[in-house]
């Protein structure tokens, strides 16, 4: 509105902008001041994402909370599932510092190959997480290795959501896919909406307890890091279930509430 990029929206540009329009020159502190009692505060922003199709994102939401309440009437198990990589180089986050001391961390600048890759699932409803690391890069071969890793651990009829990635179509997955009496559904997400995935949620929690701040230096390394993260999860279960919340499961309990309270009766879905 008044030219400033949101990108570049800081304390100092309100400051610049003040002086300019209005000869008012404010120090840091005071602009601050202000920004706070108008309400303002500092947010690391997420992804508007542009390219994806919101009528498909509501009926989504539909079909998701038909999911659910079948999961809930014949013990059917949701996972949400997707893969990541974890590179040996430091991945840089927010850390404690003493203030006017610099925060930096060693790197051995490992080469971009050195990198664990991994599959994950996660299911809401019972803070169960599953994972697999991928030696190469993910295929559709390596999607069916975990698809059966799942398929063993749990024996209740699996719905699988995840995005419409190369590796979750193909050949080998068609192949196994016809496996009679396999008990599997799988369900793409919308389009661009990464955020409805409940697995992005497992990837940053990573990030943020086993990898962030360290430069491991080789792979190898990176994978004893990330599979001794995963061993810890058996008992975090409840704590997972919080995390890995996301806008898709606020938006279903939001339908399910207005069903309820208009007593409309719910989509029928089937396996």
């Amino acid at each position: 509105m008044v030219g400033l990029l949101w990108a570049n929206w800081c304390w100092k540009a309100v400051r610049e902008f003040l002086h300019e329009r209005f000869g008012i020159l404010l120090g840091r502190t005071a602009c601050i001041d202000w920004l706070h009692r108008l309400g303002f505060v500092r947010k690391r922003p997420g992804k508007r994402l542009l390219k994806a199709d919101a009528e498909k994102r509501t009926t989504f939401v539909a079909e998701y909370q038909g999911l659910r309440r079948e999961a809930n009437e014949i013990g059917t198990k949701i996972f949400f599932v997707d893969e990541a990589h974890f590179r040996a180089d430091v991945e840089l986050r927010q850390m404690w510092s003493l203030r006017g001391k610099p925060a930096l961390i060693d790197s051995t600048s490992p080469k971009l190959g050195e990198k664990a890759t991994y599959y994950s699932a996660v299911c809401l409803e019972t803070g169960e997480i599953e994972a697999m690391f991928i030696p190469e890069t993910c295929t559709a071969e390596t999607t069916v290795a975990f698809l059966k890793q799942l398929r063993e651990h749990h024996i209740e009829p699996l719905i699988i959501i995840w995005d419409n990635g190369p590796a979750h179509r193909g050949a080998e997955l068609r192949t196994w896919l016809s496996t009679p009496n396999l008990r599997l559904r799988l369900v793409p997400l919308p389009a661009y909406s990464p955020d409805f995935n409940a697995d992005e949620a497992v990837w940053d929690w990573v990030r943020e307890e086993a990898t962030a701040n360290l430069c491991f230096g080789t792979k190898d390394k990176v994978e004893q890091a990330v599979d001794a993260f995963f061993a810890r999860l058996t008992c975090r279960t409840d704590e997972a279930k919080r995390r890995c919340r996301t806008l898709l499961q606020a938006r279903a309990d939001d339908l399910h509430a207005s069903r309820c309270l208009l007593n409309v009766d719910p989509i029928p879905v089937s396996l």
